[in-house]
């Protein structure tokens, strides 16, 4: 199948060398996103209460209502602890968004529809949640990677014993449950971008190759739908497994809590 023009092959032999279309695109969003940012960002000050939203639909309104999209999730999500980590969902949502809305333009193809970009985004998410995880729970928070069962039951030396074997193998078990789990998390984040992103650009370049008049109004149109909602996913995806690292700091809080109250009686 011939490839239809995109401004990347305006580029110098050179350069197209060096970076490829996926690149070239990603940093096109990226450039119009921190534009994005800065519009919203000098019409915000320019507010004479920042409270008070702009009359019509303007960049800071846009931009707010998005926002306000990714807050109430991580709120119903994570709670309201999850604040801080708005700025980390919100790049994911904002990028994702607008580099897979470029596809919908003429002369544009969308980076997320190219897997090295859908995996470099699903690492980033993949460290970062592991990273918020040890830096609210410290290095306790690999203990869960071993399972329910991290100590010895019983109170004698013999009884603590016969446990050993027993200990051994649920900790193997769930180490081994746990990675591959881990693991496999940022490789269906990747696919699942880069598969629907690929198929809807694919099938949006096939229609309008076949006629030009109506019919790809209703592609467009899915194939708006199909950019939100995949950014939509992405985030909230990133967000759950953010909620579930902080989660199990708090369930062997109040396991400590309870055992500390059984102690006490």
């Amino acid at each position: 199948m011939e490839h239809p023009f995109t401004w990347y092959f305006l580029l110098p032999e050179g350069v197209r060398h060096a970076v490829g279309d996926h690149t070239f695109f990603a940093l096109v969003a990226a450039v119009l996103l921190f534009l994005f940012a800065a519009a919203a960002r000098a019409a915000l000050e320019r507010a004479r209460d920042p409270a008070i939203p702009d009359e019509g639909l303007g960049v800071r309104n846009i931009a707010e209502l998005l926002l306000q999209l990714v807050v109430s999730q991580s709120d119903a999500i994570i709670g309201r602890a999850g604040r801080k980590y708005v700025p980390f969902f919100a790049t994911f949502f904002f990028f994702i968004l607008l580099s897979n809305l470029l596809g919908l333009l003429p002369g544009f193809s969308p980076p997320t529809s190219n897997l090295n970009t859908t995996l470099g985004l699903a690492l980033v998410s993949f460290v970062g949640y592991n990273v918020i995880a040890v830096r609210e729970q410290g290095i306790g928070y690999f203990k869960h990677f071993l399972g329910p069962m991290t100590s010895l039951p019983g109170r004698s030396a013999a009884a603590k014993l016969a446990f050993v074997p027993v200990l051994l193998i649920s900790a193997s078990f769930f180490l081994i449950l746990e990675l591959f789990s881990h693991g496999f998390r940022p490789v269906s984040l990747s696919l699942r971008l880069f598969g629907n992103m690929m198929g809807d650009h694919q099938v949006i370049e096939a229609f309008v190759g076949l006629t030009k008049v109506v019919v790809p109004v209703a592609f467009y149109a899915m194939g708006t739908l199909v950019s939100v909602i995949q950014a939509f996913v992405f985030t909230l995806l990133s967000m759950i497994y953010v909620a579930l690292a902080i989660s199990h700091g708090h369930d062997h809080e109040e396991e400590g809590a309870q055992h500390s109250a059984h102690g006490h009686h």
